[in-house]
């Protein structure tokens, strides 16, 4: 018989720190206004691709998991979480008198009909690929509906009963809890999404289980959130309601804050930062991300990897970060992010894989010269013959910036022109991920505490690998790493993964993000996980 570990210990510290923090519970407050982006692409758990649309899903839902202030899963729908001792079975017992926000029960059985429902190849969702860990996801995931023969039901996944899941995985994923608490596994009523394709924008429709239900959205405008009197945990939130403003002018933004309409804004005019560093009320903190220039390889030339390289070779990081920037970014050398730790905990990822490049001042004509070689030798000499191509982005003054200082690099030292489109979030996103596009700003923030989360994208079919690029020998490490208990093995394939990436250049790291926003000295309560989430639930305002 396997032996089992049981977090009932964690369980009843949380249960503890809830009592005091309702002896203690600061008053609640009728409404908070903020701005963390604009017109979300979508609401929905399994569609949702962005950072500002998973902070408005952690408030909307409930998962097994959620992550605390300090970025550690803790057990959230779930009463009890056993996991056997070989790491391979999660046995999951629900909270008694879980409902929806109309007052229906929840059951285990909801939890599995999102996850397959996520990993249907039929319904294209580009965050299936996260629940990978489950035994049997793949080969449903990356199955072609129209040639492929594939059960979904046949996965490692299933409810006991109703309070009850079982999960088994291929190999011992130590992050696993923290998936757990990934919105994609969030749960989903069946009834509801397969009666209406837009259940997830209207009020009426979008039936939810976590902290808040949707009062109302003014779509472009303003999306408004009300306490959900069935969350099993709804004494300990504050806000009576949360006003998510929709906005993408950093400006007008700015502009909003301090007339006092909205109590935290998630960006700033890059013309801006140094006028409001010594603000108390302005805060730069870490994040676990990557910025990073995204190369369609589907499209000539950026089919060929030396015009990759080049591009890649002239982009002065440095006078990004120094010059537009302003906040303390890193140059980025590689592509997995600073923060994430390696096979041995005692040291990160990124001091272990070493630099793909210099970014050190002194270097930057050198790269130049090899830049202009490589694209010499891909047929362009002095930039003669290369096609006038477009630099993508979605609307923000400072990926403005950014593309306008590109454009003048890759003019001024390789001699090739490019002009910039702008385009609203969601239509950017969309335009992004169906490959309509030649080269486009993209940005990575990891999803949970290691490397893979930054790695896995890429594979070959990726829904998140808007590249097009396809490697077979990186496909073939990425798997291993996926289904490998070997830790040692794991961060070797994974480093040997990155240089099979940064080798083909289908992307091109600028710098390492930091989270930048601007909140009010009133609001208290208020934290952010370096994965880019903002949480308003426990949040109150003093006087």
């Amino acid at each position: 018989m396997r032996k089992i570990r049981l977090l009932s210990l964690v369980l009843a510290l949380l249960m503890c720190m809830s009592v005091f923090a309702a002896c203690n519970k600061p008053a609640a407050i009728q409404e908070l206004s903020v701005c963390v982006g604009s017109e979300p692409d979508s609401s929905d758990p399994a569609y949702n691709e962005a950072v500002d649309g998973a902070t408005l899903l952690i408030h909307a839902f409930s998962g097994i998991c959620k992550l605390d202030k300090d970025g550690m899963p803790q057990p959230d729908a779930a009463k009890e979480i056993k996991i056997s001792e070989d790491g391979l079975t999660y046995t999951i017992t629900l909270r008694d008198g879980l409902k929806w926000s109309d007052g229906k029960d929840l059951v285990a059985e909801d939890f599995i009909y999102a996850w397959k429902r996520a990993i249907d190849p039929v319904n294209a969702t580009s965050y299936g690929y996260m629940l990978e860990n489950i035994t049997g996801v793949a080969d449903v995931y990356y199955a072609d509906p129209e040639v492929d023969v594939y059960d979904v039901d046949a996965i490692g996944a299933k409810a006991i009963d109703a309070k009850t899941i079982e999960i088994t995985l291929p190999s011992a994923a130590p992050y696993f809890m923290e998936i757990l608490a990934f919105p994609p596994l969030f749960p989903v009523r069946k009834d509801i999404v397969e009666s209406d394709e837009a259940w997830s924008t209207k009020p009426e429709t979008y039936i939810t289980n976590g902290p808040y239900k949707m009062k109302a959205w003014d779509h472009d405008a303003q999306i408004v959130f009300e306490k959900n009197e069935y969350y099993h945990d709804k004494d300990a939130i504050l806000p009576e309601t949360i006003k998510f403003v929709l906005m993408d002018d950093d400006n007008a933004i700015l502009a909003a804050y301090q007339n006092g309409t909205i109590m935290l804004a998630d960006s700033v005019p890059n013309d801006e930062i140094d006028n409001l560093r010594d603000n108390d009320e302005f805060f730069i903190a870490g994040q676990l991300g990557t910025y990073f220039v995204c190369f369609n390889t589907e499209k000539e030339p950026f089919d060929d990897m030396r015009v990759r390289k080049a591009l890649s070779l002239v982009i002065d990081r440095n006078f990004i970060v120094e010059q537009i920037g302003k906040a303390g970014q890193e140059p980025a050398t590689a592509y997995v992010a600073t923060g994430l730790t390696d096979g041995d905990p005692t040291k990160e990822f990124r001091d272990v894989g070493g630099d793909y490049y210099s970014v050190a001042k002194e270097d930057y004509q050198a790269n130049c010269d090899e830049a202009r070689q490589l694209l010499a030798d891909a047929g362009y000499a002095n930039g003669e013959g290369f096609p006038k191509f477009e630099y993508l982005l979605n609307t923000s003054t400072g990926h403005k910036l950014i593309a306008e200082a590109l454009q003048n690099m890759w003019k001024t030292e390789l001699g090739i022109d490019c002009t910039i489109a702008e385009q609203e979030w969601g239509v950017f996103l969309n335009t992004r991920q169906n490959g309509e596009y030649e080269v486009a700003r993209h940005g990575w923030l990891a999803d949970y505490n290691d490397p893979i989360s930054f790695l896995d994208m890429w594979v070959t079919g990726g829904g998140n690998n808007d590249a097009q690029w396809s490697n077979a020998e990186y496909d073939a490490l990425i798997s291993g790493v996926k289904t490998s208990s070997d830790r040692t093995k794991r961060y070797a394939d994974m480093h040997a993964a990155e240089d099979i990436l940064m080798e083909e250049m289908p992307v091109s790291p600028i710098y390492y993000y930091v989270d930048i926003y601007m909140k009010s000295a009133k609001l208290e309560g208020f934290y952010s996980s370096p994965l880019g989430y903002k949480y308003f639930m426990y949040c109150s305002v003093t006087d």
